[in-house]
């Protein structure tokens, strides 16, 4: 029997709203659903670089994310202009959430403020930051800052404007653990996309050849366990920013590094489950006369390396070059996926490819 009487709805959880880079989209949502589990969901897409959800789990478990750019709170308010954020109740809304991000971080951890927005060196949205910097304690800063709070036109059917705060004080792409780093370096948001293509299990052997300052080593070893770690590289600048970089991310026990020319790899035959290259693309790092030559090494040595069945995951924004190689190298792989990524006004592509039975 139903009581009379008002009934009490519970109010919906919180809004949320992950940066991705384009082409990454999948891998991202794959992570994200990972971690909200049935605390959250997923809502339709809105935008390309952009995935909106509604958790109701602590804010401070999505700093996991991993393969995201930025996470962000979302406030809505139901306001024709700007303007009406200044007021009272929806300013007192905007300091409580920004008083809640602050709180998932160390006393300290922000100096500095910043507000995006179309028209953000207009009269209001200067007056927003004063009232910001006052109840704050942070500086303005306009290019970058801690604190970013970005301000748009609502994009529901719900119109009005929303508030999207991120959630820590750089974006969650920017790696603490890169201490030393090296011209070329690969993006860890990439690198850990990869990682997740790639999947590899606990007991499985894992091989980053050319490891460069260790990127991929760092993501793989952060996303979970394996029977074995190498890092095989050449350069030994490179190995040691790698060392300092792992050393920085406390995972010297886990990661294991070697000085070795893939052109004549000096490790056991038919060994590793999974195997990770990023390629020189030519541009920072190597020629396009090197890569020529480098490309269908690579893979051959990978290929002398891998288990039948093994993947190999690779990145390289030398993309002609790449699949002529690959074409070249006869029924040694296989492709089994291709990811195009647009990051920094380049285009890579990441490539998935399983080895053939011998």
């Amino acid at each position: 029997m139903v009581k009379a009487g008002r009934q009490h709805l519970a109010s919906p959880a919180p809004a949320y709203e992950v940066e991705v880079l384009p082409g990454l989209g999948s891998i991202a949502s794959s992570e994200l659903e990972d971690l909200i589990g049935t605390d959250g969901t997923i809502l339709p897409a809105i935008r390309e670089a952009e995935i909106r959800f509604r958790y109701r789990g602590q804010p401070a478990g999505l700093l996991r994310l991993r393969t995201v750019v930025a996470v962000y709170l979302v406030l809505h308010f139901p306001i024709p202009r700007p303007k009406a954020l200044l007021g009272h109740e929806h300013f007192t809304a905007l300091m409580a959430a920004v008083t809640q991000i602050r709180a998932l971080h160390p006393q300290g951890a922000f100096h500095t403020f910043r507000i995006g927005a179309a028209g953000a060196d207009s009269a209001v949205f200067q007056r927003l930051g004063e009232e910001l910097g006052r109840a704050t304690g942070l500086a303005y800063a306009p290019d970058e800052a801690d604190l970013l709070i970005r301000v748009r036109p609502g994009v529901s059917q719900a119109g009005g404007w929303e508030a999207l705060i991120r959630l820590s004080p750089r974006p969650l792409a920017t790696r603490a653990w890169r201490v030393a780093d090296m011209e070329g370096a690969l993006n860890g948001t990439i690198a850990a996309a990869m990682i997740r293509l790639a999947n590899p299990a606990p007991a499985e052997h894992v091989l980053n050849l050319m490891s460069g300052s260790g990127t991929l080593l760092i993501e793989q070893a952060l996303h979970g366990r394996v029977a074995q770690l190498v890092g095989a590289e050449i350069n030994p600048d490179a190995l040691e920013r790698a060392r300092q970089n792992i050393n920085a991310a406390g995972l010297q026990r886990r990661v294991a590094l070697t000085r070795m020319d893939a052109v004549h790899p000096a490790l056991a035959r038919g060994v590793f489950d999974v195997l990770y290259a990023d390629l020189p693309w030519g541009q920072l790092v190597g020629s396009a006369d090197e890569n020529t030559v480098l490309y269908p090494v690579i893979l051959r040595t990978a290929a002398e390396l891998a288990r039948p069945g093994a993947r190999l995951v690779i990145i390289t924004h030398a993309i002609r070059l790449f699949e002529e190689s690959l074409a070249a190298t006869g029924d040694l792989w296989e492709t089994r996926a291709v990811l195009r990524v647009f990051q920094g006004g380049l285009h890579p592509r990441i490539y998935l490819l399983r080895r053939c039975a011998s």
